[in-house]
């Protein structure tokens, strides 16, 4: 299912291809709806919700995906990229194979800027910075993935405070945090951080948020049990996308407000 608003207004996300492969991981149901931000002949834009693939795994129980439930009504709709099981926010979906070519093509050559919000364990320093570090899959540990200088690619984010806050007033505005939270102190700092990410590996900004020092609140691959359970979902939302649109050559900047 996802909802269509009665305005053409456009909002954004960010997604990644390929199929992952068929193992025991049984993804929980997700009863938000998808929502198209803005559509024409050639595009989508939608607002993914947490908690939903992108794209079907090869077990039969996690049929459920974006594009399962997109091309029920767009037949000829593929992904041009992929976000994270956790992460919501905005995506860009082809309405057919010429236009995901063109739109895989500026997504290659690194010309479509991402900016995602999040939140970090701990308070950063550092008002903006850059995380230069490798990422290679760690095999015997799939589907992780770790950074390594000799067999690792080029991988590059930046990042920029947003604001510094608390457990107490992260509880406040998201009502997102477990009710596990007995022995957890409402001083926690977290640190609010736009990521703009340079490449695009695999769980890029969770594995660099980890070698930062400051894992993604709510991350259940790259964080501290005591950082996973301070969130009932991974805090991590595609709030900008801009990229030229395939047909019209007009630069598109979406916008997907953060919901936490």
């Amino acid at each position: 299912m996802y909802h269509k608003p009665s305005f053409n207004s456009i909002e954004s996300i960010s997604l990644q291809l390929i199929p992952t492969a068929a193992d025991n991981f049984i993804a929980p149901p997700c009863f938000e709806e998808i929502t198209i931000l803005f559509q024409d002949e050639h595009l989508l834009l939608i607002n993914k919700p947490s908690g939903l693939l992108s794209l079907s795994g090869k077990n039969p129980a996690n049929l459920d995906s974006v594009h399962y439930r997109l091309v029920k009504d767009f037949p000829d709709c593929t992904l041009v990229h992929r976000l994270d099981l956790g992460t919501s926010g905005i995506m860009v979906i082809a309405r057919n194979k010429t236009v995901n070519a063109l739109l895989c093509r500026q997504f290659s050559e690194r010309s479509v800027l991402k900016a995602y919000t999040a939140l970090l364990l701990g308070e950063i320093k550092n008002e903006d910075g850059f995380i230069d570090a490798p990422i290679a899959k760690d095999k015997p540990n799939f589907p992780l993935m770790k950074i390594c200088d000799k067999e690792g690619k080029q991988a590059r984010s930046l990042y920029r405070v947003l604001a510094k806050e608390s457990c107490a007033s992260l509880d406040e505005k998201t009502q997102l945090l477990n009710n596990k939270r007995e022995h957890i102190a409402d001083s926690v700092a977290v640190t609010r951080v736009e990521f703009i990410p340079e490449t695009g590996r695999t769980h890029q900004l969770r594995i660099h948020s980890q070698y930062f020092g400051h894992p993604i609140i709510g991350c259940d691959l790259y964080g501290s049990d005591f950082s996973y359970r301070l969130a009932s979902r991974l805090m991590l939302h595609a709030t900008r996308l801009e990229f030229d649109h395939p047909i019209t050559g007009e630069r598109i900047v979406a916008n997907s407000p953060c919901p936490f």
